[in-house]
């Protein structure tokens, strides 16, 4: 699903113009974005958690050649479904 395709569904289900809804979703996603780089966490009830870890830099290893390397340190984004999520998810399977 992309945004236009939300931005579709938007339109079929209201009467708001497309570009109303096309910002909407622009500024939704840009506050998630800030609020991420700011290290906050997003909590969306009954969808799930978005956690940003910070991973230390570590040691590894280049599989074609072997070669050792240090992997820097970076900031991961992880997603934790909610229990709502995962049991609507698990009736589907």
């Amino acid at each position: 699903m992309t945004k236009a395709d939300i931005v579709d569904i938007l339109c079929e289900e209201t009467r708001f113009a497309r570009k109303e809804y096309s910002d909407i979703v622009d500024m939704l996603f840009e506050i998630l974005k800030e609020t991420l780089e700011n290290g906050e966490k997003i909590k969306i009830s009954g969808f799930g958690n978005f956690i940003l870890r910070e991973k230390h830099s570590r040691k590894g290893r280049n599989p074609k050649t072997g070669e050792e390397m240090l992997i820097s340190e970076r900031r991961v984004l992880t997603f934790r479904p909610s229990k709502v999520l995962r049991k609507t998810l698990n009736k589907m399977a």
